[in-house]
């Protein structure tokens, strides 16, 4: 086997592997991505939704956290009414969150006009 062909062997081994031990994490990004086409396409065909690039980064950092903190839930919580509990708690900060950044909910300074 020539050199050239090793590495290029290591480097679809690499590739493989990372994809098989991160799996959940490449969906998740897959799906905070996708999710974030939608008011990206919208924004296109309507004046009603009207994100800056600040909007995204908020959303997609949320829906990251939110995203990872129920792979972590679910990967290290055994019992599954405690890892139905820790999963409906980050769903319900999420929610909370966006709320509050939406409509200002709680009237803290972060809240939306």
């Amino acid at each position: 086997m020539k050199k050239s062909e090793k590495g290029e062997q290591d480097k679809q081994n690499f590739l493989a592997n990372a994809w098989n031990k991160h799996r959940s994490i490449f969906y998740i990004a897959f799906a905070v991505a996708f999710l974030l086409l939608i008011p990206l396409i919208a924004m296109q065909f309507t004046e009603e939704v009207d994100w800056e690039i600040g909007d995204f980064v908020v959303m997609g950092t949320l829906l990251c956290g939110t995203g990872l903190g129920i792979n972590l839930a679910t990967a290290k919580i055994r019992k599954p009414l405690y890892r139905i509990i820790a999963c409906a708690a980050i769903l319900m900060a999420l929610f909370l969150i966006w709320a509050e950044l939406a409509v200002g909910i709680f009237g803290t300074p972060f809240a939306g006009s």
